[in-house]
């Protein structure tokens, strides 16, 4: 068993990855990580009109669609950034977390006094590189630090909108080649003229939107069963759905325009910014749909390795993708490139991927593209999950349920609330634009926004991070941003025609995070500023007339030094607390976890006698502590931990740096730590010390609360405290009931 990793200890350090392991991997990542990058072939030429397409324009569109594929995908995720991983974890909070790091740029709500206590041991996160002028010019100016953090949350913004538009784009594209289907069927039959024309506008206005919304809704339905259930299926279906595509690809290119592999030369690209105008610039909105999911490669890091993603992007995804576009390119040169030979297909539907599909298994690809969409939106909608999750513990969302769907992949988080209102918002665009190319206009903003995001904090991990020069860290952000500027000017000019949804979406959701933000500082600023002394609590309180009542009290408080402001008001107006109490604070450190053996920060306030501890748990932006069922044990058995170490060996409370806060890990049940026993109550045991048992053990039956109608439903838990069996001192047993409010 590898022992616990540090806060900040990578854990490829005790990975030793096999062939096998990256196989299996690699399989298993086809469908989470690849599932939106698979299905673009569904909406990349079919957003481009047929007109923009006509005078061998295709043949620039699709060198545009290699070289955008080659230069985004392939060399700046698979190869660079996949490099700047934060232990294992990858995408914008990943930087912005290895930035906070390196760099004194978090604006976290700490105090300095908090930054000691949670930074103080050996190997802490807090550990910063040596000086360079880059790093003291963004440390000294407050205004960088809120740029920093503006940009993390308008790359989250734009993955939040990303997982309200590819659900709409991909699921209407699908339901609008269902209602083609549908009228190729009703033409086998043999009705008039005019009939024939009334099925065809019955069919492409009421096929298209109810079938988009019905699959919408059947989608997002299903989320609460969690990507762990249902996501066994997705690798599969994408395997099929690639070799399928590819292979359509490949018959597309010996059989319509075997010329079109020439289009990879630049040389078209320059043609065709040569002569470009207005609305063919335009039209590169569309191409850049392209590359829609390749941000998942790095978000969805900490699920996989770097070695699986890259070999699955290398070996299938990025050969596949380039066949189906250069056969699509070729089907369209057939028809609209003034050949002789064309069928009987429409102009406006030449660009549809279902028409490039020999007819014979064109009903079998409808089936694949159903199943396939679902996938790729899938992967949206959880990463919109994820990345919620991870506002939360920067305090920048407000406060939502969060449920884990997986007790393996601790990534898979479920969000009751932020799902609905997803639907919602995807059935609204649906509705209101029933078009892919104007869904598909706010979709490639939405898409290349996030890309800035990541080039943009990509090159201050270059500098800042890595510590390479300047000259390096400014060619990563002029190469690669001049590229995705280009593509943002192109999505400007779509503005009008749909890529305004997408603002609308981002002021509203930048001000909830950032009104939250600001609220969490202020109350925090406060809580600093009118916090008591611990003097107050264990000195003062007695004159006051203050009792103890029996039992066990958890106070929640943000502070870690002193007494906060509400329960000096709660002991004013009802003089009386618990025999035991205990501070918890909740503390967000930008690393992705903190290992159990480092998650506790546990001290005594006052003397032994008062019997008041403080309790800090760490965490990290990846950590989902609270939302576990013993948490209240974990915290006891920390507490019992820190009273062993205490009676043991007194000088380790002087290693801190206030002089009583220590690390606690997670005991075992072999160890001198409160364990808790399976039964019918939960049983904890106390360490073999006799001053322990007369002094820290006692019976706590909490007071039953006042009965007010107002008050929230509490459960109670009860707990027993033990001697252990092979004590030399007298076996004492004592128990009580804590109080759970929920």
């Amino acid at each position: 068993m590898h022992p616990p990793l540090s806060p900040g200890s990578s854990s490829s350090e005790f990975k030793k990855e096999t062939w096998r392991h990256t196989i299996l991997l690699s399989f298993q990542g086809l469908g989470v990580v690849y599932g939106r990058l698979s299905i673009a072939p569904l909406f990349v030429f079919e957003n481009v009109s047929a007109e923009d397409l006509k005078s061998e324009r295709f043949y620039e569109f699709f060198s545009f669609v290699f070289w955008t594929l080659t230069i985004i995908p392939l060399l700046k995720y698979a190869v660079l950034v996949l490099r700047a991983d934060d232990d294992g974890e990858g995408g914008t909070f990943a930087l912005y977390s290895l930035l906070c790091r390196h760099a004194k740029v978090g604006l976290l709500p700490n105090d300095r006094s908090t930054n000691d206590v949670l930074h103080y041991e050996v190997g802490s996160p807090s550990k910063i590189m040596g000086e360079s002028r880059a790093r003291r010019a963004i440390e000294k100016h407050k205004s960088s630090h809120y740029l920093l953090l503006f940009l993390a949350l308008f790359g989250s913004c734009m993955i939040i909108g990303d997982g309200v538009l590819t659900p709409a784009l991909s699921v209407f594209s699908v339901s609008s080649g269902l209602e083609r289907s549908l009228v190729e069927i009703s033409h086998q039959f043999s009705f008039s003229e005019s009939t024939r024309e009334s099925v065809e506008k019955v069919l492409k206005r009421y096929v298209p939107i109810p079938a988009a919304c019905a699959i919408l809704v059947c989608l997002f339905t299903l989320q609460h069963y969690g990507t762990h259930k249902i996501g066994f299926i997705f690798a599969p279906i994408v395997v099929v759905w690639i070799i399928f595509i590819s292979g359509v690809g490949l018959y597309n290119i010996f059989h319509c325009d075997p010329q079109i592999i020439y289009a990879i030369s630049p040389l078209y690209m320059y043609r065709f910014i040569r002569n470009v105008g207005i609305k063919s610039w335009r039209s590169l909105g569309s191409i850049l749909l392209c590359i829609a999911g390749s941000e998942a490669m790095f978000a969805d890091l900490g699920h996989f390795s770097k070695k699986s993603i890259q070999v699955t992007f290398f070996c299938l995804i990025y050969p596949a993708l380039v066949l189906c576009y250069a056969g699509q390119a070729a089907f369209i040169s057939k028809h609209l490139g003034g050949s002789e030979d064309v069928t009987h297909v429409a102009p406006e539907d030449v660009t549809h991927l279902t028409e490039s599909v020999p007819r014979p298994i064109r009903h079998v690809f409808m089936v694949l593209s159903l199943f396939a969409s679902v996938v790729g939106s899938q992967a949206t909608i959880t990463a919109s999950f994820s990345i919620i999750n991870q506002c939360l513990a920067l305090g920048c969302f407000p406060r939502v349920k969060v449920i884990h769907t997986s007790d393996k992949i601790h990534g898979q988080v479920y969000i009751p609330d932020v799902n609905w209102v997803l639907m919602v918002l995807s059935l609204a665009i649906t509705i209101s634009f029933h078009d892919t190319a104007r869904i598909g206009y706010a979709t490639g903003l939405a898409i290349i926004s996030g890309m800035l995001v990541t080039t943009c904090l990509m090159s201050l991990v270059i500098a800042l991070h890595w510590e390479k020069c300047l000259l390096l860290s400014g060619c990563f952000l002029v190469c690669f941003g001049s590229i995705e500027a280009m593509y943002l000017s192109a999505c400007l000019l779509n503005f009008q025609k749909g890529a305004w949804y997408l603002v609308l979406l981002l002021v509203f959701t930048m001000i909830i995070m950032l009104t939250w933000h600001y609220g969490t500082v202020k109350k925090y600023k406060f809580d600093l500023e009118n916090k008591v002394s611990s003097d107050w609590l264990t000195e003062l309180s007695p004159g006051l007339g203050v009792s103890r009542v029996p039992g066990i009290g958890f106070i929640y408080t943000d502070i870690v030094t002193g007494i906060p402001a509400f329960f000096s008001h709660f002991i004013t107006n009802l003089p009386a607390y618990h025999q035991v109490l205990i501070f918890v604070s909740f503390k967000s450190l930008p690393v992705p976890c903190i290992s159990p053996s480092q998650r506790y920060l546990v001290g005594r306030v006052g003397s032994k006698e008062y019997k008041v501890y403080r309790c800090i748990v760490r965490y990290g932006y990846c950590d989902h502590i609270r939302d576990t069922d013993d948490f209240e044990d974990q915290i006891i058995r920390s507490i019992g931990e820190f009273i062993s170490m205490e009676e043991s060996d007194s000088e380790a409370l002087t290693s801190s740096a206030d002089g009583r806060m220590i690390v606690v890990g997670c005991p075992t049940t072999g160890g001198n730590a409160l364990v808790p026993f399976n039964g019918n109550s939960s049983t904890i045991m106390v360490p073999k010390s006799p001053s322990l048992a007369n002094k820290e053990t006692e019976r706590s039956p909490v007071f039953e609360p006042s009965g007010s109608s107002g008050c929230a439903p509490v459960r109670w838990k009860k707990v027993r405290f033990m001697l252990p069996a092979n004590s030399p001192y007298n076996a004492g047993i004592c128990e009580g009931r804590t109080p759970r409010t929920s």
